[in-house]
């Protein structure tokens, strides 16, 4: 008997709970790595085959393409001078360059009880589908050249030092600003610099009495499949553990997007006396994007009221940038990541206060006092976001004109398209 006694002991010993918090976790490690592969998969080939689906036959190559270098550039960014700005400790606006290259990384190295290795990658995968997600700004138009020189600049000069301010020490996160998992890092930056391009760029010839419908929304709802799932990575793996965060966050990303869907395709229905394939792949995106800074804060029943909320905000937004400003925000990123990203990140500061009892999501903000502290803060991390970006972007993309001689392809080579102009490729052969 006291044999056995000393044996469960002993695997008492050796169990995770009992482990010391700088030594390293299998389980937390598993999950992270899985969730760093769907990160990637988001965008490569979610967002990829959902962007590549959404625009014409001629550019559908173009926009493939784009996706896929931004993935490679950006990953070469990251591990050269990313990672150390985004999280060396530098000071409360940007990090230092003490990491550069990984410099002094070993394979034993934790990042609380995960390889610091794989926190590297899981971070990295954000700086991957950031600036993809504005391609859908300025898609059918602007030179390869131009997208790439832009979008190095962007990271350095936008994505990097606003990942510093709220997950790397910075000044936003040490006013407590709620972003678990990008709402205003990945979101608002994105949707942001997506308007201000579209605005730059100038809209597509034809737009906005030529109709230039999706050539392939096949490819668009396979993509958008892929995005779904990959999401769970994006929210759940920003616990940065293998737990109930984690589980209620895998949680509440789903609700919101099933209810961001169906609002969405409810909101067309009734406008437009059918429901599109479009309308709730889109309504779906604008789900995820609106509950990512809320998902390790709200329970359920908040998920349902950001996902519906989404779904009606961000169709209108869209219906307003589109139809009433007339501007060619082609594949709707501010509409639907910029506004979702806005609004997420104003649910977080009130479905996380425990002012609302059972909204609160069982008080996972925890030192939240009340919704009005929580939303001026809030508020002021989605100025500053918003203000910083735009006025970035704008400068980044004049340098970018005159190092290219102009971003945007002529008007003869855009009738052409973009695959043969650019690529000499055709996605098609018949």
């Amino acid at each position: 008997m006291m044999k056995k006694l000393l044996g469960i002991g002993a695997l008492l010993a050796l169990s995770p709970a009992a482990l010391a918090a700088d030594e390293l976790s299998g389980a937390n490690t598993a999950w992270i790595l899985t969730a760093t592969a769907l990160v990637l998969f988001m965008t490569l080939p979610g967002l990829s085959l959902f962007y590549g689906g959404l625009v014409r036959t001629k550019n559908v190559l173009s926009v493939l393409m784009q996706c896929f270098a931004i993935a490679c550039m950006a990953s070469l960014i990251w591990l050269i001078a990313g990672y150390s700005l985004s999280f060396g400790e530098g000071n409360a606006w940007i990090g230092d360059l003490s990491r550069m290259f990984m410099a002094g990384a070993a394979r034993e190295d934790l990042s609380g009880d995960i390889p610091e290795s794989l926190f590297f990658m899981f971070q990295m995968t954000f700086a991957i589908i950031t600036p993809a997600l504005i391609v859908g700004a300025f898609a059918e138009r602007m030179k390869f050249s131009s997208m790439m020189i832009f979008s190095a600049f962007w990271l350095i000069a936008v994505y990097f030092p606003v990942c510093h301010w709220v997950w790397g020490g910075g000044w936003l996160g040490q006013m407590g600003l709620l972003d678990f998992a990008g709402g205003t890092v990945v979101h608002v930056t994105a949707g942001v610099a997506a308007l201000v391009a579209a605005l730059m760029i100038g809209n597509r010839n034809g737009f906005p009495t030529t109709a230039m419908p999706p050539h392939n929304m096949t490819m668009t709802v396979t993509g958008a499949g892929m995005l779904w799932v990959g999401w769970f990575g994006f929210n759940a793996g920003s616990a940065l553990a293998a737990n109930g965060d984690a589980a209620m966050a895998m949680t509440v990303t789903h609700i919101s997007a099933a209810a961001g869907s169906l609002a969405w395709m409810t909101m067309e229905w009734v406008k437009f006396g059918k429901p599109s394939v479009l309308g709730i792949v889109t309504g779906m995106v604008a789900g995820l994007g609106t509950i990512t800074p809320c998902s390790g804060y709200v329970g359920p029943a908040g998920a349902l009221v950001i996902g519906l909320s989404a779904g009606v905000v961000c169709f209108y937004a869209t219906q307003a940038v589109k139809r009433k400003w007339k501007i060619d925000d082609s594949l709707d990123v501010f509409p639907v990541h910029g506004v979702g990203g806005i609004i997420g990140t104003l649910f977080a500061g009130i479905f996380a206060s425990p002012d609302l009892g059972i909204f609160s999501g069982f008080g996972f903000a925890d030192g939240i006092n009340s919704i009005g502290e929580q939303l001026t803060v809030q508020a002021i991390g989605v100025a500053a976001t918003f203000v910083y970006t735009g006025v970035v972007t704008y400068i980044l993309l004049k340098i970018t004109g005159v190092l290219t001689s102009g971003i945007r392809v002529s008007q003869e080579d855009e009738t052409v398209g973009l695959d043969l102009v650019l690529h000499e490729e055709t996605g098609y052969k018949y």
